[in-house]
């Protein structure tokens, strides 16, 4: 799989994208404050993160006794490029049926 793909399929998965707004909104964390307040164990917790940090959105470090996980957002911004680059194309696409539109609607009756 690509970067983009590895990292569409961690982000389909809810869970996933809520750990990262936590992260986003609130710096590095522990798994265990992340699990706090969710209905999955710390386990599901550790699991969504290892497979986050292996995508490389997140990166886990340690700090004293504790794992730390931190956002990374260069596959994020990748990842956004590319659906920016579709977008793109799809605004080109449909501006041409647009203008071919037009010009069928101008034409002679």
């Amino acid at each position: 799989m690509t970067v983009v793909e590895d990292v569409l399929v961690a982000l389909a998965d809810p869970t996933r994208r809520g750990l990262l707004e936590q992260i986003s909104r609130h710096g590095d964390a522990t798994a265990t404050m992340l699990a706090e307040g969710l209905p999955i164990t710390r386990q599901a917790v550790v699991q969504h993160l290892a497979l986050l940090d292996a995508v490389g959105l997140v990166v886990g470090r340690h700090a004293g006794r504790e794992h730390r996980f931190e956002l990374r957002t260069d596959r994020l911004s990748e990842t956004a490029k590319w659906m920016q680059g579709l977008a793109d194309q799809w605004d080109r696409r449909l501006e041409a049926i647009r203008n071919i539109a037009e010009l069928e609607s101008d034409g002679p009756t």
